[in-house]
């Protein structure tokens, strides 16, 4: 999945120390808190503290091009009333390596803090070992605090109390813990990813495993981030959810997430999948934490919506959530995210905003995100879902990726952006294509006339200018690259279609198709 892809394609790069900061009085207007592209933050863990409603982050310091994890810290924001908008952003809380002697620098993974029964704060942090032969070596350490801005010191200075080697031997990637205090005082923690979930219980001093780990089932679709909550005696799971398909209700698309759940009855289960609490976001990966404040639940997530954000720049974001109790256990309805207000599109002569867009291919191999294709967002380092592709095991010769309109719209031009990981000529991967063409709907399918030039090179807008065409549906016809016996796939990252002259743009809201070209 996305940490897959990151391993395999990144280049590590290791972010230079940043110096603590002192606490920030910010006014946020809406969601993402933290938007200026400042501070990135990631994986939010809600909590109570004081009478304050406190986020823990992790911080995403990757640059733009880099498709990596690199959080060097953990930060927390602050309020006191979630509509008001005024934040206390705390800058660099602790580090892995200042906390853990044991750990090595800039994998702030997801953490929670926990106030525990002595009244002092636990954070729960996911954190390379820097001496270890385990294969993975991502563990989960504890640390403790007066406060909950520290300073944060080793409560276990022997080392993560989870690993591959304790508390018993396993071979799944350790991270993402999620932790429960019980009415009865019982204390419980879950973590894992990649499709694996563990729990045990943990003694009263927040840090032994008093065991055994055991394996949670019954979630379906479960990735990674487990976080886990208790409502009127009813125990909760929200978890990054991968149950990907063209009809799934979770995501059309393998690399994204959607917020699933379920519930049991006692906190080790048995689990019951209940459904989706937040659909997909604008970044891949998706990571909730719900907490009850004032009355009210709300569900902190993380999107890729601040300025310059992106999958390995994500921002915490805070909505609330509401149950429906007409049904036992009760549903939680489905999050519907907020964004700040946001200044009105500049005018474009790029009408495929409005567009509805298909595809010769449909349904679409699930790395890939047909929705790309006319979202306006082109990146330097995509990843499979930020474009429309076509890669199976068997490529045809020929490709076409359509955009339709409610009504008419008058044409002039276009510009496409293709996307390889093979050069031309290629026979296998992505590759340019070997040619392409316009064809727009008039009583059947016709090529644009006076097209100016069909460029194939990637990595930027090819343009054509065409004698003016009105249509209401318009397709980019494409042929495969080939080695003489097999055919390349082909990806488009971006897809526009021109009009004479700009106007206003208008984004496409409805999910059902127009009609077809007919």
């Amino acid at each position: 999945m996305i940490r897959i892809l990151a391993a395999v394609l990144a280049t590590t790069v290791l972010a230079a120390p940043v110096q603590a900061q002192e606490a920030r009085e910010l006014t946020i207007p809406g969601n993402p808190i933290l938007a200026d592209g400042d501070y990135y933050s990631t994986d939010p863990a809600p909590f109570v503290a004081d009478g304050q409603l406190w986020i823990l982050a992790g911080r995403d310091q990757a640059p733009p091009d880099v498709n990596d994890f690199i959080m060097g810290e953990w930060q927390l924001l602050k309020t006191a009333d979630p509509a008001s908008g005024k934040w206390t952003h705390y800058p660099a809380i602790a580090k892995p390596e200042t906390v853990f002697a044991w750990a090595e620098e800039a994998r702030a993974y997801a953490g929670q803090i926990v106030q525990g029964p002595d009244k002092r704060y636990y954070l729960y942090a996911p954190v390379l070992e820097k001496n270890s032969d385990a294969q993975d070596r991502f563990a989960i350490g504890v640390a403790v605090a007066d406060r909950p801005t520290g300073p944060w010191r080793d409560a276990h200075p022997a080392g993560p109390i989870i690993s591959q080697r304790v508390p018993v031997a396993n071979t799944i990637q350790n991270i993402d813990p999620t932790v429960l205090m019980d009415d009865d005082g019982k204390v419980y923690i879950y973590w894992g990813t990649f499709g694996q979930l563990r729990g045990m219980e943990l003694a009263r001093d927040m840090i032994t495993p008093k065991g055994p780990e055991q394996k949670i089932g019954g979630l379906d679709g479960f990735f990674e981030a487990p976080w886990i909550m208790k409502r009127k005696g009813t125990y909760y799971m929200l978890y990054a959810g991968n149950k990907a398909g063209p009809s799934s209700e979770c995501t059309p698309a393998v690399y994204h997430a959607c917020i699933a759940y379920g519930s049991a009855p006692s906190p080790m289960g048995p689990w019951t999948y209940r459904g989706v609490a937040l659909k997909p976001v604008s970044s891949t990966t998706s990571h909730p934490g719900a907490v009850e404040f004032k009355g009210q639940w709300y569900m902190a997530y993380h999107t890729a919506d601040a300025a310059g954000g992106g999958h390995f720049r994500r921002s915490v974001a805070l909505d609330k959530m509401e149950w429906d109790d007409s049904v036992s256990p009760a549903r939680i309805r489905t999050v519907v995210p907020t964004l700040r207000p946001q200044p009105p599109l500049a005018p474009s002569r790029n009408v495929a905003r409005s567009a509805w867009a298909s595809a010769s291919n449909d349904p679409v191999p699930v790395q890939f995100w047909i929705k790309s294709l006319n979202d306006g967002i082109t990146k330097s380092a995509p990843l499979p879902p930020d474009m429309w592709g076509s890669w199976t095991g068997n490529n045809p010769t020929r490709q076409w990726i359509e955009y339709r309109w409610d009504k008419p719209v008058t044409l002039d031009g276009s510009r496409i952006w293709f996307w390889n990981d093979q050069p031309a000529g290629s026979g296998m991967g992505v590759a340019p294509p070997a040619a392409w063409h316009l064809e727009y709907w008039q009583k059947g399918w016709k090529p644009v006339r006076g097209a100016s030039g069909y460029g194939l090179a990637t990595g930027s807008y090819q343009d054509v200018s065409f004698s003016p065409v009105t249509t209401r549906c318009l397709r980019a016809v494409m042929d495969a690259s080939t080695d003489g016996k097999t055919h390349a796939a082909l990806a488009v990252q971006e897809w526009e279609a021109l009009a004479p002259a700009a106007a206003p743009v208008n984004v496409r809201a409805a999910e059902a198709a127009p009609p077809p070209c007919k």
